[in-house]
């Protein structure tokens, strides 16, 4: 484990951390700022020579989240785990088998003597939970109910490259000339950039052991209506603010066809992201950003400014982005 030393950080020799999801958008990000910080790094992967094959300077091991005893191979030997497991988009069960799946990882967690979990899930909502949500707050729950020290960070949307979230904004306010305004539009939740949420995971293996497992939300800088998000998008991308149309009624189910219409987005996925916004999503007075004072989450134009960048870039991260991160992350030794 690193130790904490009022905000600066010093990583431990030869602690080696596992990445679950190590091939998806916040993983790859993750694994940046892991490699910054100087850490032994072991990547999951379901198709093992698929993820050599594309990075062969990093460590991969077999993970699927369908086969229990990948579960046991994956954790053998690694003192910490990042959980970043997600199965949103994979069939009509994803519910179940994300549980599923958190009880075995815990299990074998348990088994192998790791120190800690650092699971990423989703902010809870202030009203109605949709499914997806639920799904994500109940992860957590299954995580924090082991007998493994969990680090449990919750975050809204996720801005940047590779983001299906942002992903589904981006697109609305780039291609849309006009747009209906149903009544979820005007929700609030608090955006954070992929540089804050990578930072704040790497940092979640720096705090001091509590004896117990911990959530922190994870917002960004700004509180803002996803009305107000969709404007301030198309203005970052250069195009005129879309026309407004209210609607008395609106469904999240069929907002999500012209969305899966109009956006790279598929539909079903769509559906899901929409349905999780009908209520505000508030953080709680547990935020991680406490303690750290020094640390200010970035802006949100300035992150929405990072993603549009970063889309000239074939890579995940874009060189950008990879350079930001592995400046943001580097130790700090105590002087």
């Amino acid at each position: 484990m690193s130790l904490f030393t009022g905000g600066v950080t010093v990583p431990e020799p030869g602690l080696r951390v596992l990445v679950t999801g190590a091939t998806g958008f916040v993983g790859r990000h993750l694994r940046v700022g892991l490699e910054a910080r100087g850490y032994e790094v072991t990547c999951c992967a379901r198709d093992v020579d698929r993820a050599r094959n594309a990075e062969p300077l990093s460590h991969w091991v077999h993970f699927d989240v369908r086969d229990p005893e990948s579960f046991k191979n994956a954790v053998a030997g690694c003192n910490v785990a990042f959980y970043l497991v997600h199965r949103l988009g994979t069939g009509e069960h994803y519910p179940e088998e994300e549980r599923r799946a958190a009880q075995l990882f815990a299990q074998a967690a348990a088994a192998a003597g790791v120190s800690r979990v650092v699971y990423l899930g989703g902010v809870a909502p202030s009203g109605k939970v949709s499914r997806h949500l639920a799904s994500r707050l109940a992860t957590g729950d299954v995580l924090r109910a082991g007998t493994v020290e969990v680090v449990e960070l919750r975050a809204a949307m996720i801005v940047g490259k590779g983001s299906v979230s942002w992903q589904m904004v981006r697109d609305l306010a780039r291609r849309l000339p006009a747009m209906l305004l149903p009544k979820w539009l005007l929700r609030h939740s608090w955006p954070v950039s992929i540089d804050d949420v990578t930072w704040a995971l790497v940092e979640a293996l720096s705090l001091p052991s509590l004896g117990k497992s911990v959530c922190y939300d994870l917002p960004g800088p700004e509180r803002i209506s996803h009305r107000d998000m969709l404007l301030r998008a198309a203005r970052a991308t250069g195009r005129p603010n879309p026309a407004m149309i209210g609607v008395p009624v609106l469904t999240p189910r069929l907002s999500s066809y012209w969305i899966g219409w109009v956006t790279t987005v598929e539909t079903s996925i769509a559906r899901e992201l929409v349905e999780g916004l009908v209520s505000d999503l508030e953080p709680t007075e547990s935020l991680f950003w406490a303690l750290f004072p020094g640390r200010k989450p970035l802006a949100l134009d300035v992150a929405m400014h990072f993603a549009l960048a970063d889309e000239s870039s074939s890579g995940l991260p874009s060189p950008a982005t990879r350079k930001r991160l592995l400046e943001a992350c580097a130790p700090r030794p105590q002087t």
